[in-house]
């Protein structure tokens, strides 16, 4: 399925994964407060722990220090650590329901609503995020549907209509709250779409040409590799470490580092020749 590439790897893939992450923690500085800082590592080092635990209580903790401080850096961690795993639940629901909407647009919308709600975050246990967050997967998508089905056509099945009572007049302090909220989302949102296109403007002129076609304009993979006159697979590859340019260099940006992105070599241009072959062999 195409959305996979666009995600980030988990900061925790690999076997130095828990150090990288470590490191990462360490160098948010005040943005994550010591004693949280402390309390992380200390689950980063717990090797008694798998992976997946020590994913949802990171994740947990970075929820919480967000909850209390709204920074952007434990935020866009929290995107890193869990945007694949989320990815994977709002897929498989939307199947469930023979939805075509486009799982990335879903999956954006979901860490709207954890960016819109940390009011709501109770860190309590260690897999809170984790539990609130298919909670927000679930709200998230049904939402979605009945968006789409303002005429009826899409069913819902019963089990799966939440059984709390819409607040269809919140009181002025909610609106106060939802309002404050939204600007700092929409602030946010300028910033990372900003970033974003000082970044794709970096890159070679056929990765922006595959870019585009794929996410503005819609088109298939094989249709946009026919445009391009590539094959298939050298186009997903194309996609793949331009978008990976583009997030490694945001996340860089914000990490207070040189952002290093570089355009691709075209094709037929100097060394362009030696660095194609392993291409077309993937």
């Amino acid at each position: 399925m195409q959305s996979h590439d666009t995600l980030l790897a988990s900061p925790l893939a690999g076997a130095a994964g828990r150090e990288r992450l470590a490191a990462r923690v360490e160098g948010m500085g005040r943005e994550v407060p010591r004693p949280e800082r402390v309390r992380i590592l200390a689950l980063l080092r717990d090797e008694e722990r798998d992976l997946e635990a020590v994913r949802d209580a990171v994740s947990t903790r970075l929820m919480e220090v967000f909850k209390q401080t709204r920074g952007r850096g434990p935020f866009g961690l929290l995107y890193e650590l869990n945007a694949s795993h989320l990815l994977v639940q709002v897929t498989a629901r939307l199947r469930r329901y023979t939805s075509s909407a486009d799982p990335l647009d879903v999956l954006q919308e979901v860490f709207f609503n954890v960016h819109r709600y940390p009011h709501r975050f109770d860190s309590a246990r260690d897999d809170a995020f984790r539990v609130w967050s298919a909670m927000i997967v679930r709200n998230t998508v049904l939402k979605h549907l009945r968006s789409q089905s303002r005429g009826g056509r899409q069913e819902v099945p019963f089990e799966d209509l939440s059984d709390q009572p819409s607040d269809s007049h919140p009181s002025p302090m909610q609106d106060a709250i939802l309002a404050e909220d939204r600007e700092r989302c929409a602030e946010v949102y300028v910033t990372y779409l900003s970033l974003y296109m000082t970044f794709y403007r970096m890159l070679g002129e056929r990765e922006q040409r595959a870019l585009h076609l794929v996410e503005v304009e819609g088109r298939s993979y094989r249709e946009a590799a026919a445009e391009l006159e590539i094959r298939l697979e050298n186009l997903k590859m194309v996609i793949f470490r331009a978008r990976r340019k583009i997030h490694r260099a945001m996340r860089r940006t914000f990490e207070g580092l040189p952002h290093d992105c570089r355009p691709a070599r075209e094709p037929g241009c100097g060394t362009q020749a030696r660095t194609s072959e392993p291409e077309q062999r993937s």
